[in-house]
């Protein structure tokens, strides 16, 4: 079973990769994601490698963390500037060419490295690696744990010179 915590992160990586696409305001994102139960049940199913011809346990939604959700489809645009400046230090090419889905696990694992201070940067990490198994292309994960990893590293040398 997924921890609310994990599944909030998946929902926000999916709206903050359709925000990316999109250009549409987050709060217009989380609020079709919490006025459409069916499509979000459905959606957790197919995250939770449910069947899909299964029908939609109604319960599901209730299974992640809103204020984490909310956190970060709120926190990752509003501080875009700042998440891509730390990412376009550490990444190997243009943020453009980076695959639209890993960005998203990028930005939201690097948003958690640099202003969640109730998260070690090793579980932002974890998290998104696992993120980008689930919905990343094949090994993305090890492109997404090495960027993030420099992220924590320069981060935490920042921290440690402001010190």
């Amino acid at each position: 079973m997924v921890s609310p915590r994990s599944q909030a992160r998946r929902y926000a990586a999916l709206a903050l990769y359709q925000w990316q696409l999109t250009g549409e305001d987050p709060a217009i994102i989380r609020q079709h994601l919490l006025d459409d139960p069916e499509w979000l049940d459905a959606l957790a199913g197919s995250l939770g490698g449910a069947d899909d011809d299964a029908p939609p346990n109604p319960s599901l939604r209730f299974k992640y963390d809103l204020g984490l959700f909310d956190d970060l489809i709120k926190g990752v645009p509003a501080r875009s500037a700042e998440i891509d400046a730390a990412l376009d230090r550490v990444l190997d090419r243009p943020l453009t060419q980076v695959d639209p889905v890993e960005l998203a696990i990028l930005r939201l694992g690097a948003y958690e490295i640099l202003y969640s201070a109730s998260v070690p940067a090793r579980v932002a990490i974890n998290e998104a690696i696992e993120l980008t198994k689930l919905l990343g292309a094949h090994e993305g994960h090890r492109y997404v744990n090495g960027v993030l990893d420099k992220v924590a590293r320069h981060h935490a040398a920042a921290s440690a010179a402001e010190d």
